[in-house]
């Protein structure tokens, strides 16, 4: 989910060290899955040669399971809960965590992927009346903008009309995924 953005900050800060291997995106669907797959992934790359891995991955809902795995292998995560808890800065996040309490989030990749992620696995597509039931505990959809892409907005947008949510957008760039991925150069 932040291959994309990683990719960006890359080239952009000129980390040519940097080499990015994905999980899939859909593994958040079932967080119990991503510290196995983690594993697997350190695991590859070990036996490909790479021995300094850093985890792009927040806990992303394993319930520190994820923390298990990088601790087991010496390696490092991304600080946080979440992706949202980072492209807004961890400072801001816990800022902002009791009035976004019945937040809906979306980030730039969500925008790109809303009808894959959850218009047609909720089967909102076909019955577009269980919007309700899926989103009826949340107040507003907050948009966390990692880039200025009007359609990308339009989507969010749409999103939060259908989805019967105020609509918020926080202008975040990268965040501290930036900073994190900064901290990586290699020292003189």
């Amino acid at each position: 989910m932040l291959a994309r953005e990683i990719l960006a900050i890359r080239d952009g800060l000129r980390l040519d060290h940097l080499e990015l291997t994905c999980l899939p995106a859909d593994l958040h669907f079932h967080p119990e899955r991503i510290a196995p797959a983690m594993d697997e992934a350190i695991v590859r790359a070990r036996a490909e040669g790479y021995t300094n891995i850093r985890v792009g991955y927040a806990d992303c809902g394993t319930g520190g399971m994820l923390d298990k795995v990088c601790e087991k292998h010496g390696v490092e995560r991304m600080a946080g809960p979440h992706c949202f808890a980072f492209y807004q800065g961890m400072d801001r996040f816990e800022a902002l965590a009791d009035g976004d309490m019945r937040a809906f989030y979306m980030t730039d990749f969500l925008c790109r992927h809303f009808e894959a992620f959850f218009i047609r696995p909720l089967g909102l597509d076909r019955h577009p009346e269980l919007a309700v039931d899926y989103f009826g505990n949340y107040e507003k959809l907050v948009y966390l903008a990692q880039t200025d892409e009007p359609a990308l907005d339009r989507v969010a947008e749409d999103a939060a009309a259908m989805l019967g949510l105020v609509y918020e957008r926080r202008a975040t760039g990268y965040g501290d995924l930036a900073t994190a991925l900064a901290a990586t150069r290699p020292q003189p």
